[in-house]
């Protein structure tokens, strides 16, 4: 019996003011989770993509694709995991990490190609949104500094009780894994245990992620999407710290 199920994914108006979705469970199993075509990349329909569970994800010259994969990989601030040989490493660097010192930096370093020979997602007009969501103190970077140098990072979306972690960087060795240990330390202190990190990489794995299935993680998303969560520009001011494998204080 042929399926029911929708095979292209839905076209969104670019003039349409509230910036509206379909559901998600309306995704593609193939490309897995291509829910949606077109649209904007206003900071209205930013922020309503992810307080769904859909995010941006295109390559120059193509149209905005919009998605919300199943399963879903996140990782629970609390359960990252830092290797030995990781914790030992740090004892032994005198990095500063801080966190929205930089942003623009952060995310063009994230657009540059990989040294893997891959492209790059960040086009021009990603940037430009990003940055506005970063404005409003929505979006926000952590940056890794060794002898007033960037050397890593990442940056991502913060909404309530939950962060979406869009891109990491590193021109040192674990840049952005000294990134991605302050954030969640950081966080733990704030009270937001889930970050989303969209699709699975088996880097994020050997750090603590795992994979839920859409429906769980629409269902943790919206118990905590309206948490208090820490709005406005996290103070780089107040973060600047050496890295360590010790808590914030």
């Amino acid at each position: 019996m042929p399926s029911s199920r929708r095979e292209l994914p839905y076209l969104l108006s670019p003039n349409d003011p509230k910036g509206a979705f379909p559901p998600v469970d309306a995704a593609l199993r193939e490309p897995n989770g291509l829910l949606a075509v077109g649209g904007d990349l206003s900071i209205t329909r930013l922020i309503n993509a992810y307080r769904q569970g859909i995010f941006p994800w295109y390559s120059p010259g193509d149209p905005i694709l919009w998605w919300s994969p199943d399963p879903r990989t996140v990782l629970y601030a609390h359960e990252l995991h830092i290797s030995r040989r990781m914790q030992k490493w740090l004892r032994q660097q005198t990095l500063v990490v801080t966190m929205d010192r930089d942003f623009p930096a952060v995310i063009n370093a994230c657009a540059q190609p990989r040294r893997d020979g891959g492209g790059t997602w960040l086009v021009a007009e990603m940037i430009d949104a990003y940055r506005a969501l970063h404005v409003r103190g929505i979006a926000h970077s952590v940056e890794v500094w060794e002898q007033q140098q960037l050397i890593g990072g990442l940056y991502g979306v913060a909404i309530g009780g939950v962060f979406f972690g869009e891109s990491m960087f590193s021109r040192r060795p674990n840049g952005s894994k000294v990134a991605l240990i302050h954030l969640c330390r950081q966080l733990v202190q704030w009270g937001i245990e889930l970050i989303d990190c969209q699709v699975v990489t088996e880097h994020m794995l050997t750090m603590g992620a795992r994979t839920i299935s859409r429906r769980d993680f629409i269902r943790q998303l919206e118990q905590v999407r309206d948490a208090p969560g820490r709005p406005g520009i996290w103070d780089a001011s107040t973060h600047s710290k050496k890295a360590s494998t010790d808590s914030p204080s």
